[in-house]
């Protein structure tokens, strides 16, 4: 197989990495950014370390790693995961949710090889690769690039050489990927599968569309942050886009949500792998309408990241302060309330835009931890 048409998206190969680290130690924005990941540490010693690395995951495990555990030790309560439900020597498209722009991808790879796994190849949005240093990191990381300003034209190529590069990875190189089931996260924490996704899947391989997707190994997984550091800036969002015509993020808007993301709080945060779609996918109706199975493929996956969603007394406390009702009161203590409210009124502070709109924002907070009940109990019923 000719794996050329890849070279623009995929990570890079361990045997580019001594010329890609080398254009790193030279760029002097990485050094910046190296110095405020790593203070104290000389640069000579970074640069000295990336060039001992042979392989991407030597990268990962010299670097990643144990930043990825620092930052769990200082802004969660507990990181843990649960993947015993699948095949461990098989390759896997985890689709998730969506919370947080970098951590998502990032823990479930260090909880991975604390598993005594392989790390994942990451899907990223090529808005985010704000600066050229960003693109290497990430390649050097197992990123593949998802190209999203294109025409409509140029958006259906780019999909297909995806679709080709992914079903290459899980079937070829035996590689698993994590994949977030929606384009950009979902602000509201109403996790929906896009069925966009789907067709992509369905794009690469052969056969029928069921063939194609179950080639891919889909494996649903939940991820689930007791808090969302970036809830308020996801807030703030919601009133600027209803009071601003034709608002839209900046560049520094997505670099505000990565640090927030990184270094704000998340309480208790965990991984919850679902079974592999297969089962169920060679069940379905082979003769339907492609959009009605789409459709149905995207419930399937929604079902069970809902269903293994972790909750927390906050998501039922959000629910109850919402519904102004005491539904779930055996679910929380007083004191559990009255902290998150206290949290409540701390991120509301945290929002300085013109004409805020106190009730508005509030509402939004509390929609954002109340959907993770709501869907979980849909989905079990």
């Amino acid at each position: 197989m000719d794996t050329k048409e890849f070279d623009e998206i995929r990570p890079y190969h361990d045997e580019e990495l001594p010329q890609i680290f080398e254009e790193l130690i030279e760029d002097p924005a990485f050094r910046d950014a190296a110095a405020v990941v790593m203070p104290g540490v000389p640069f000579e010693a970074v640069a000295q370390k990336m060039r001992g690395c042979k392989t991407k995951l030597d990268f990962q495990k010299a670097f990643c790693y144990d930043l990825l555990w620092q930052l769990a030790g200082k802004y969660t309560d507990g990181l843990s995961m649960e993947c015993s439900a699948n095949d461990s020597s098989k390759a896997y498209t985890y689709v998730s949710n969506h919370r947080d722009i970098i951590l998502d991808s990032g823990f479930l790879s260090i909880l991975l090889i604390d598993k005594g796994l392989d790390t994942v190849e990451i899907a990223i949005g090529d808005n985010l690769l704000i600066y050229p240093w960003i693109s290497k990191l990430v390649r050097v990381n197992k990123s593949f690039i998802v190209q999203r300003a294109l025409t409509m034209r140029q958006m259906l190529e780019s999909s297909a050489r995806m679709s080709r590069y992914m079903h290459y990875t899980i079937g070829e190189k035996q590689q698993s990927i994590w994949i977030a089931q929606r384009e950009g996260r979902a602000k509201d924490s109403n996790d929906r599968t896009q069925d966009s996704i789907l067709k992509m899947l369905a794009m690469g391989g052969e056969g029928e569309i069921i063939d194609r997707l179950m080639a891919m190994n889909i494996a649903p997984l939940a991820i689930s942050y007791e808090y969302d550091s970036c809830d308020f800036l996801k807030a703030q969002e919601y009133q600027l886009k209803r009071d601003v015509e034709g608002y839209k993020k900046t560049t520094q808007d997505d670099l505000i949500n990565m640090q927030m993301g990184l270094f704000g709080y998340k309480g208790r945060v965990h991984f919850q792998v679902a079974t592999c779609l297969n089962d169920e996918l060679a069940q379905v109706d082979r003769s339907l309408p492609k959009t009605e199975l789409f459709a149905l493929v995207s419930e399937m996956i929604d079902r069970r990241i809902h269903s293994n969603y972790r909750l927390y007394p906050v998501n039922y406390v959000a629910h109850d302060l919402l519904h102004q009702t005491e539904a779930y009161v055996s679910e929380y203590s007083l004191e559990e309330k009255q902290q998150f409210e206290v949290y409540l009124t701390a991120q509301l502070s945290k929002i300085q835009i013109p004409n805020k709109d106190e009730a508005f924002l509030r509402e939004k907070l509390l929609v954002m931890y109340a959907n993770p009940l709501i869907n979980y109990l849909a989905a079990k019923h």
